[in-house]
């Protein structure tokens, strides 16, 4: 092997060490975005969760206080007809 083959392959060596580096470096900021991502996701879904859970209960009272105004519109009409 001459001068020349050896320059070039140390060239090589180095150059693909440090793209190998950088690589892994890549990787590792991937991964880490990947995991931040699945805590949003995680959080969004409880947010979901409790959002749902707030509607069925308001669905609920919303039925109850239904019948609370019906009963309180026939109270005031009454009170409007005695006058």
């Amino acid at each position: 092997m001459s001068t020349t083959d050896q320059v070039l392959v140390i060239i090589l060596v180095v150059l693909l060490s440090v793209f190998l580096i950088i690589c892994i470096a890549a990787m590792v900021a991937v991964v880490k975005l990947l995991k931040m991502a699945q805590r949003v996701v995680e959080k969004a879904e409880d947010v979901v969760d409790s959002v749902e859970s707030a509607a069925e209960v308001f669905k609920e009272t919303q039925g109850k206080f239904a019948l609370f105004k019906l009963l309180r519109n026939i109270y005031k009409k009454a009170q409007r007809s005695r006058k």
